[in-house]
C-alpha cells in the first residue's frame, strides 16, 4: 500500500492577522487566543485553517476541544471525494496523531471506526476497534461495541465475528439473542443451539425481545429437530425428553419434535418407535390429535414414497413389492387403531371412567381374549368412590359375556366378586344381584335364584339405617325395595303360597312398602281366595301411606271390597268410604264421591245417595263442580222427580263461575218452561242477564227474547229490552269514560267557601255543579247539547205535574223491537220541556 506524505504548506500572513499573531505570541497556551483566530479565519481558504490548527496542537497537544474541532473540520473538508483520494489517508494519520494524546477519549475512537468502516478497510478497522477496547476503561466500552457488532454483521467475515462476539458476551451476557440470531444467519447451527441451550437453563435469563422461557424453549425444540446434521454438540434426545417433563401442556408439539428429529436424521424406525410411545403416554385428546395426524402423514409419506420410488423402476424386485405391502399393513393398522388409541387417552385421563371401559370393549368385539383382559383391567382399576358412571355394570357385563359365551360358572364367579365390592350406593350392590337371580332364572335354575335373593335378604348382626352412609352397602342391603321387589315375585311364581306371603309381610314390617307393593300383595291373597287377608293387607298400607301416595290403595281396595261384598256389608261399606273421604284432597274426591253414591243407589237410601251427591258438589274441584252438578240434577230427576231439581240449580247457579251458572240458567228456565211455569221461567232469565253482556252473550239474550216471543205479550217484551239496555250500561265502558272526564272537568271549577264544608268535593256534589253550570249555559244562547239533570228543572207550569227524565233509555228506538209495529203499541205521548232541546227550535210533534 503506498504511503501518503502530507506536504506542509506554507505559512502566509496578512496584514489582517498580525493582531491576532501577536496574541499568539503573547499567550501561545492560551485555548481562547487560538480559537478566537481559528474563528477570524474560518471564511480563509483550508489551507490557512488547518495551519492554525497544525500550530495550536503543536502549542497544546492535550486539547480535546482542538483535536475533536479540527477533526470534525478536516472530515467536512473531504466529504464528497472518492475514497481513493489521498487526503483520506492523510485524515487517517491525523486521527492516528491525535490517539497518541487522546487515547481516554472514546468519542476521538468512535469517530475514528466510523471513518475506517466507511472507508471499508476492515482489517484496519478491526484493529483500531480493538485499539480502542484496550485503550479505554471497561466502562466506556458499552459505548464501542454496538458500532463493532454493527461492522461485524455488515461484513461477511463469520469467524472473525463469532470471535469477537464472544468476547463481547463475556461483558454483555444479555446480548446472547443477538448472537444467536446471528449464527442462524449464517448457519453455524451447532453452535447457536448450544447457546441457545445455556440461555434456557439459566433461570434468571431474561429476554430482551420479550420471549419467555417456554418460547426459547420451543425455538431450541424447533432448531435441534429440524437441523439435526449440523447440531452435534447436544443431546438431542435428551433435551426434548426433558422439555416433556416440564411443559405438560405442550406434550403433542415435542413429542414431534423428536420423531421430527429422528426422521430427518434418517432414523424411520426410531421415529415410529418415538410416536408409538407418544400416543401410548399422551393424556390429552388435543395431544393425541397432534400426534396421530403427525404419524399418519409420516406413514402416508412413507409409502407414497417408496411407491415412486418403485414405480421409476424398470424391474421392480419381490422384496420391493413386500416393502410396499408392509407399510400399506402399518398405515391400515394405525387407521384401524384410532378409535382404541383415543379411548386409551380418554382412560388415561381418568382411568376410573366406566363408560369408557365399556366402550373399550365394544371396540373388541370378535375379539374374545381381548375382550376378557379388558374387563379384567377394568374391575381392577375402578375404584367405586371415583367411579364416572355405574361400577356394577362392569361386573355385570362381564358376567353375561361369559353366560353368553356359555360359560356360566365364570359369569358366576364374576358376580360373586361383584356383590363384594365397597359401592357407595346400594342401588349398585343390589342390581347386582338381581342379574345374578335373572342369570340363573334365563338358566332355567329358579331354585338356585330364590336362594341367591334369599342370601342377599338376609338381615345383618346388627340393625343399621338405610341411608347411613357411614355403613357398608352390604349391611344396607336388607332394605332395597328392588331385591325385595324382585323375591316376591320370583316366589309369587316359583315358590309357595306360605313363603310368598313370608316375604310380603317383611317387606311390610321393613317399612319399605311402596303402594304398588301393597296392591300386589292384595291381588296375590286375592288369587288365592283370601279375600279378608287381602282386605287387610290393603288396611295395612292405607295405614302406611298419606294423601296422595294412598289413592291407588284406596282405590284398589274399595273397588275389590265392593266387588265382592256388594250391598252384603253396607254400614261396613260406609264406614270405609267415610273414611277415605274424611282427609281425602278435593284433586281426588269426585272417583269416590261417585262410587259412594253409586252405592247408595244401588245398595241403600236414594236420601243417602242424594247427601252424598250433595256433599259432592262442595268437595271436588272448582273445575269440576259442573259436571258434578249435572250427575247431580240427572239422578235427583230420576229419583225424585223434575221439581225436586229446582234447589239444586237455585244452589249450581250461586256457586259455579259465570260460564257455567249462566249454562245452568238456561237449563233452569228451560226446565221451567216445559213444566209451564212461565213465570218462574221470566225470573230465571231476568236474573241470568245480569251476568250476560249483550255484547258477548247474544245467543243469551236471542233465547230470552224467543222465550217472550212464544209465552210473553208486548210488556214482557219491552221489560225483556229495558233489562237488556240496562245491562249493556251496565258493561259499557264508554259510560265509565264519561263519568271520568265530567269529573276531571269539574275538578277545575272555581271553588267557595261552601267547598271548605266536609264532603264537598265528593264526586257527586262536583257533577251536579257541573251539571247546573251546563244549564246556565244553555240558557244563555250557547247552541252546545249538553247533558241534563236528572231532577225537575222544568220552569214551564205545564209540564210540572209531569217529571221527565231525559236520560231514560228511549225503548221505542231500539234495534231489537223493529219487529214489533208501532201501531200495535200503546205509546203515550208526553210534552218535552224546552230545556231538553238546549235552545233549538222546537218542531212538531210529529217531528
Amino acid at each position: 500500500m503506498p504511503v501518503y506524505q502530507e506536504r506542509k504548506p506554507k505559512i502566509v500572513i496578512n496584514e489582517e492577522d498580525l493582531p491576532y499573531e501577536e496574541e499568539i505570541l503573547r499567550n501561545p497556551f492560551s485555548i481562547k487566543h487560538w480559537l478566537r483566530y481559528i474563528e477570524f479565519k474560518k471564511d480563509a481558504p483550508r489551507n490557512g485553517v488547518n495551519i492554525i490548527y497544525e500550530r495550536a496542537l503543536k502549542e497544546l497537544p492535550g486539547s480535546y476541544k482542538l483535536w475533536y474541532n479540527y477533526l470534525i473540520l478536516r472530515k467536512r473538508q473531504i466529504k464528497g471525494r472518492c475514497i481513493t483520494d489521498p487526503s483520506f489517508e492523510h485524515l487517517n494519520n491525523t486521527y492516528e496523531r491525535s490517539l497518541v494524546f487522546m487515547n481516554k477519549m472514546p468519542r476521538i475512537w468512535m469517530e475514528y471506526c466510523q471513518f475506517l468502516v466507511d472507508q471499508c478497510k476492515i482489517t484496519k478497522a478491526r484493529h483500531v476497534f480493538d485499539r480502542s477496547l484496550r485503550a479505554l476503561p471497561i466502562t466506556q466500552h458499552h459505548r464501542i461495541w454496538p458500532l463493532y457488532i454493527k461492522f461485524l454483521k455488515k461484513h461477511n467475515i463469520p469467524e472473525t465475528a463469532v470471535r469477537v462476539f464472544r468476547r463481547y458476551l463475556k461483558l454483555c451476557p444479555e446480548d446472547t439473542e443477538e448472537y444467536i440470531d446471528y449464527l442462524t444467519a449464517i448457519h453455524r447451527l451447532d453452535e447457536a443451539a448450544v447457546r441457545l441451550a445455556d440461555i434456557v437453563n439459566t433461570d434468571d435469563f431474561v429476554s430482551k425481545h420479550g420471549k419467555s422461557n417456554h418460547q426459547l424453549w420451543t425455538e431450541l425444540c424447533d432448531l435441534i429437530s429440524k437441523n439435526p446434521q449440523e447440531v452435534r454438540s447436544l443431546n438431542v434426545d435428551a433435551i426434548i425428553r426433558s422439555g416433556l417433563k416440564k411443559y405438560t401442556d405442550q406434550l403433542g408439539h415435542l413429542w414431534n419434535s423428536l420423531a421430527d428429529y429422528y426422521i430427518r436424521s434418517g432414523l424411520f424406525e426410531k421415529a415410529r418407535d418415538i410416536y408409538e410411545e407418544a400416543i401410548q403416554t399422551v393424556t390429552t385428546v388435543r395431544d393425541f390429535t397432534q400426534v396421530f395426524d403427525a404419524y399418519a402423514q409420516f406413514e402416508e409419506l412413507s409409502l407414497s414414497k417408496k411407491m415412486e420410488e418403485v414405480s421409476q423402476k424398470a424391474f421392480p424386485t419381490d422384496d420391493d413389492d413386500i416393502d410396499i405391502e408392509l407399510r400399506l399393513a402399518r398405515f391400515e393398522d394405525l387407521i384401524e387403531r384410532r378409535l382404541l388409541l383415543l379411548n386409551s387417552v380418554l382412560l388415561r385421563q381418568n382411568p376410573h371412567n366406566v363408560h369408557e371401559w365399556l366402550k373399550r370393549v365394544q371396540l373388541f368385539e370378535g375379539k374374545p381374549h381381548d375382550i376378557i383382559y379388558t374387563y379384567t383391567e377394568a374391575v381392577q382399576t375402578v375404584d367405586p368412590k371415583l367411579a364416572v358412571g355405574k361400577p356394577h355394570m362392569l361386573y355385570v357385563n362381564f358376567a353375561k359375556f361369559y353366560e353368553e359365551n356359555g360359560q356360566v360358572e365364570d359369569s358366576r364367579i364374576v358376580l360373586e366378586k361383584g356383590t363384594q365390592v365397597p359401592y357407595t350406593k346400594v342401588e349398585d350392590l343390589a342390581s347386582v344381584w338381581c342379574e345374578w337371580a335373572e342369570m340363573e332364572i334365563r338358566n332355567e335354575n329358579c331354585d338356585e335364584a330364590l336362594k341367591i335373593l334369599q342370601r342377599a335378604t338376609v338381615m345383618p348382626a346388627r340393625k343399621v339405617d338405610y341411608h347411613d352412609d357411614s355403613e357398608t352397602v352390604q349391611m344396607r342391603l336388607y332394605k332395597s325395595l328392588k331385591i325385595w321387589s324382585l323375591y316376591a315375585d320370583l316366589e309369587e311364581s316359583f315358590g309357595t303360597f306360605k313363603s310368598c306371603k313370608s316375604v310380603y309381610d317383611r317387606i311390610i314390617d321393613l317399612k319399605i312398602a311402596t303402594p304398588q307393593i301393597i296392591i300386589n300383595y292384595g291381588l296375590f291373597l286375592e288369587e288365592h281366595n283370601y279375600f279378608e287377608e287381602a282386605f287387610r293387607t290393603y288396611e295395612k298400607g292405607i295405614a302406611l301411606f298419606k294423601w296422595p301416595n294412598v289413592f291407588d290403595v284406596w282405590n284398589t281396595y274399595l273397588t275389590k271390597f265392593l266387588k265382592r261384598y256388594g250391598g252384603g256389608k253396607l254400614e261396613r261399606t260406609r264406614d270405609l268410604f267415610e273414611q277415605c273421604l274424611e282427609n281425602c284432597p278435593p284433586k281426588y274426591a269426585k272417583g269416590f264421591y261417585l262410587l259412594y253414591a253409586k252405592l247408595e243407589e244401588e245398595h241403600g237410601l236414594a236420601r243417602h245417595a242424594m247427601a252424598v251427591y250433595e256433599r259432592a258438589t262442595s268437595a271436588v274441584l272448582p273445575e269440576e263442580m259442573f259436571e258434578v252438578f249435572n250427575i247431580y240434577i240427572k239422578k235427583a230427576a230420576e229419583i225424585y222427580g223434575v221439581p225436586k231439581t229446582r234447589q239444586i240449580y237455585e244452589k249450581a247457579i250461586e256457586v259455579l263461575g259465570e260460564d257455567n251458572s249462566r249454562e245452568m240458567c238456561l237449563r233452569f228456565a228451560e226446565m221451567e218452561t216445559k213444566l209451564g211455569e212461565i213465570d218462574r221461567a221470566r225470573a230465571i232469565y231476568a236474573h241470568c242477564s245480569q251476568m250476560c253482556d249483550p255484547r258477548v252473550t247474544g245467543s243469551f239474550w236471542q233465547t230470552w227474547k224467543d222465550f217472550e216471543v212464544r209465552h210473553g205479550n208486548e210488556d214482557t217484551m219491552r221489560e225483556m229490552l229495558r233489562i237488556k239496555r240496562s245491562v249493556q250500561a251496565t258493561y259499557n265502558t264508554q259510560v265509565n269514560m264519561m263519568s271520568a272526564q265530567m269529573l276531571s272537568a269539574a275538578s277545575n271549577v272555581s271553588g267557595t267557601i261552601a267547598d271548605l264544608a266536609p264532603g264537598a268535593k265528593d264526586g257527586m256534589r262536583m257533577l251536579e255543579a257541573k251539571a247546573a253550570e251546563m244549564t246556565v249555559t244553555t240558557k244563555s244562547g250557547s247552541s252546545a247539547i249538553m247533558f241534563v239533570r236528572g231532577e225537575a228543572q222544568n220552569t214551564s207550569q205545564e209540564v210540572q205535574k209531569e217529571i221527565i227524565n231525559p236520560e231514560a233509555l228511549n225503548v221505542d228506538s231500539d234495534d231489537e223491537e223493529e219487529n214489533l209495529e208501532d201501531d200495535d203499541l200503546p205509546v203515550e205521548k208526553q210534552i218535552i220541556p224546552d230545556e231538553v232541546f238546549c235552545g233549538l227550535k222546537k218542531g212538531s210533534d210529529s217531528d
